[in-house]
């Protein structure tokens, strides 16, 4: 019991902490839950992260509430679901809700003008760095297929301006060809003792 109650507290507060100092969207908050989560508790792996991102960015909704949906999932079921589910939207609700209390003040406000364009920089580079990260993780891998569909959707979706949507579905049909041709080498495999 002591062990669950670690989790998910480790898992609120992580979660709560995350969201609390994200500023500028969903993207921004996966390389924080890499670092997190690969790289300071190893509770995943980077290929587990990647497909958790991947999954996230693929459904419905928020990207950071997906995310942490699955994070909270693979760790403690659905109580870690709850748990990160929590710890992901009281921040911004908070938040907001003084917000709005004051918003008159802060829109005219030229300190908070200021602050709020330094933070588009600051998302700027670590949007930069989950591409680089991620991009890099993928191209170590070394997969051939992998490597053309990153390619083919930054082009189809910066040069020919092609919706996110469609990218998303071809790249997801894409995926599920390639996880089916695997496995049926893989059974052609075991079948003849190879």
């Amino acid at each position: 019991m002591d062990k669950k109650w670690f989790i998910y507290r480790k898992l609120f507060f992580s979660t709560f902490t995350l969201s609390a100092f994200t500023f500028g969207g969903g993207y921004v908050i996966v390389p924080l839950m890499r670092k997190k989560f690969v790289e300071e508790l190893k509770w995943l792996e980077e290929k587990e992260m990647l497909d958790l991102t991947a999954i996230a960015q693929s459904s419905p909704g928020p990207i950071a509430v997906n995310a942490s949906i699955l994070m909270g999932y693979r760790m403690a079921g659905l109580p870690g679901v709850l748990t990160t589910v929590l710890g992901t939207v009281l921040p911004p609700f908070i938040i907001l809700s003084i917000i709005s209390s004051f918003y008159i003040a802060f829109r005219d406000n030229l300190y908070i003008n200021a602050i709020l364009k330094g933070m588009q920089a600051g998302i700027a580079a670590v949007i930069t760095d989950v591409i680089l990260s991620m991009g890099s993780s993928i191209l170590k891998e070394k997969e051939i297929i992998s490597v053309i569909v990153m390619f083919a959707a930054f082009f189809a979706a910066y040069f020919f301006n092609i919706n996110v949507i469609y990218i998303i579905l071809t790249c997801g049909a894409i995926g599920a060809l390639s996880v089916l041709y695997h496995r049926k080498i893989k059974k052609n495999k075991q079948k003849n003792g190879v």
